[in-house]
């Protein structure tokens, strides 16, 4: 974990809220992992006084090195809309990389990616580490859902990089009008993949528990919760761990990225399709 000033090299509109910035990094990023994340402080004002946590999205790297950090986020409040402002040759203070990220076991070939809305942020990034690992992509498959089009993100990164895309929006704006859990529970039966890995709303990832469990199929979900730190000192990011002992981890800590086996989500606990 190191903390570094990072220039802004762009900062793109992708959607109505939704925007891609570009940031220098240092060469250790290099080392980075799906999955680990950034806190990020976008002003020296005061307000908002914390900082915020965002998924590695993308890696730019030359010669093996990274050379550029790329985020995707969406406008929510204060702190997002103060980044969406940022220019070109401004900078913002980086504290990462943080927190766990995917392990995809050696002999995994068929993956199975499943996000929710900005919950796509830390899929491209894995996509493009399994491609420099020289994994055959055309055997894995990507589910993205969202409430309407514009919440669809990302799908040409996907595509590009050769995987299948499938889409669904809860308004049938684009691709099947369902919740993404159904086109995976589908593709699941039909052909079980030796992985799933999510990332989303609870609701969702809960439902996609549910079925990795039915199908028997190792499943890793990266969780989406409010970070005061990031570094384990506010306890604020707690999720309760599945196991009968009353214990607790920390999605800055011990996560984001969780094997789901591991854990008892709040709410919506099984298959709900």
């Amino acid at each position: 974990m190191f903390q570094h000033s990072a220039k802004v090299l762009w900062n793109q509109k992708i959607s109505p809220e939704c925007y891609k910035i570009g940031l220098t990094c240092p060469a250790y990023y290099s080392a980075a992992k799906a999955g680990q994340f950034v806190m990020l402080l976008p002003a020296r004002q005061s307000d908002p006084l914390l900082r915020r946590p965002f998924s590695i999205h993308n890696l730019s790297l030359a010669d093996g090195q990274a050379e550029a950090l790329e985020l995707l986020y969406k406008v929510v409040g204060k702190g997002t809309a103060i980044l969406a402002r940022r220019q070109p040759g401004e900078t913002v203070d980086i504290i990462g990389p943080l927190g766990t990220g995917f392990i995809i076991p050696p002999k995994a070939s068929r993956i199975h990616f499943a996000a929710g809305g900005i919950g796509v942020a830390p899929m491209v990034l894995l996509a493009s580490q399994l491609l420099r690992r020289n994994l055959d992509v055309s055997n894995c498959r990507v589910f993205l859902g969202g409430r309407s089009r514009d919440d669809l993100l990302c799908r040409d990164d996907f595509v590009q990089m050769g995987l299948k895309v499938d889409t669904t929006t809860d308004d049938g704006s684009a691709g099947d009008q369902c919740l993404v859990t159904h086109p995976l529970e589908l593709a699941a039966a039909q052909e079980v993949p030796d992985l799933i890995v999510a990332c989303g709303p609870m609701a969702m990832l809960a439902c996609v528990i549910g079925i990795a469990e039915k199908h028997h199929i190792p499943c890793q979900i990266s969780i989406e919760t409010r970070m005061a730190c990031g570094i384990g000192a506010c306890l604020g990011c707690a999720v309760e761990a599945r196991a009968e002992t009353g214990r607790y981890l920390h999605a800055c800590l011990d996560g984001p990225v969780f094997d789901a086996a591991d854990l008892k989500l709040a709410e919506g606990d099984g298959l709900n399709i």
